[in-house]
């Protein structure tokens, strides 16, 4: 199938209270400009030059998305445009994504990263590390950015049933701190997971957002 064909089936079956982020990590800007020009906007990228560099080149009216694990020495290449940043993964990032947007004069909206898979190749705070985050006073201290919701990354595994438990246990935990430190904000509505081979069950499960590239893209094309 082609590119249009592989866009137009998704979008088929996400529901419209469902965010397509399509993943365009190792991409060139040709193939990204090819998917612009079907009337998408939303795009996710891993790494932070390289999304600089592809914001540089691409329509300003793109929604960037930074995806992947941030380095804080990375900050300062996408602080002046990034829509949202899902992985923060400790205090001491969102303090340097604070004073990055406040150079700015921008609110940079984040998701926190939970580790849902348990998985030593994965980054992301447990619960107990987020709720400790947001009860510092260090936190409170942040003005230049917002907490929107959550993201997560699931098991690689054909165990789709383990799948399906991280996502309910990424959705419960979404709850508890919407309840907590939320209850009054609207903007606290976001949950991120699903990925190609499981945003069926992200979407059955109340993800918000689903971060889509081989399915849209084909195999990615690694940067030498």
């Amino acid at each position: 199938m082609s590119i249009s064909e592989n866009l137009k089936s998704i979008m088929e079956e996400i529901p419209t209270n469902v965010k397509l982020i399509a993943v365009s990590k190792t991409h060139p800007k040709e193939i990204i400009q090819e998917v612009y020009d079907l009337g998408h906007r939303i795009f996710g990228e891993n790494k932070a030059q390289e999304l600089k560099e592809k914001y540089d080149q691409l329509p300003k009216d793109i929604i960037w998305h930074m995806i992947g694990h941030l380095q804080t020495n990375k900050v300062k290449y996408i602080a002046p445009f990034v829509s949202m940043i899902h992985s923060v993964d400790s205090l001491k990032l969102l303090k340097e994504i604070n004073k990055e947007a406040l150079k700015n004069n921008r609110v940079i909206d984040c998701l926190l990263q939970i580790d849902i898979a348990n998985e030593e190749t994965k980054f992301g705070m447990q619960e107990y590390e987020a709720v400790g985050l947001l009860n510092s006073e260090e936190f409170l201290q942040l003005q230049n950015i917002r907490i929107c919701g959550l993201m997560g990354i699931g098991s690689i595994t054909d165990e789709r049933e383990q799948t399906r438990k991280e996502f309910k246990s990424l959705k419960t935990i979404f709850l508890s701190l919407k309840e907590s430190f939320f209850k009054d904000k609207d903007y606290f509505s976001e949950i991120s997971m699903g990925m190609s081979l499981d945003y069926d069950i992200a979407i059955e499960e109340g993800t918000t957002m689903v971060r889509i590239g081989s399915l849209i893209f084909g195999e990615r094309e690694y940067l030498k």
